[in-house]
């Protein structure tokens, strides 16, 4: 069988052989696909925020399933509170988070990238 845990964070069924899960993206902005995507197209943002979220968006590719992203204390990736409480924040930098919704369930989830926000 394939992968049952990440690090100490158990998976809810084996993967079968020759299968990878991981948590497929799509993108609410289609601004933030191609800043992903275009390695001349910086959003208006600055290069460290760029490269920081191309980052993100490979370990996003890689996870697995949002586990993953706690497990993660580096990402500080949470809940976010309120109207907004369907939705979770990802760290880029000290100033600026990533903007998340998870839709579907099992092996059908998947995540939205909504936006990159300044917290500051």
């Amino acid at each position: 069988m394939g992968i049952t845990k990440i690090g100490n964070i158990p998976l809810d069924k084996p993967t079968p052989p020759g299968y990878n899960r991981h948590v497929e993206p799509i993108f609410q902005d289609k601004s933030l696909d191609r800043l992903e995507t275009d390695p001349h197209f910086d959003g208006g943002y600055a290069s460290e925020v760029v490269r920081a979220f191309r980052k993100r968006m490979q370990q996003i590719r890689a996870a697995p399933d949002e586990r993953v992203f706690y497990s993660q204390r580096s990402l500080r990736f949470e809940r976010l509170a309120g109207a907004r409480k369907h939705q979770y924040s990802m760290r880029l930098n000290d100033q600026w988070r990533l903007i998340l919704e998870f839709r579907g369930d099992g092996s059908d989830k998947r995540v939205a990238i909504i936006g990159i926000e300044d917290y500051h």
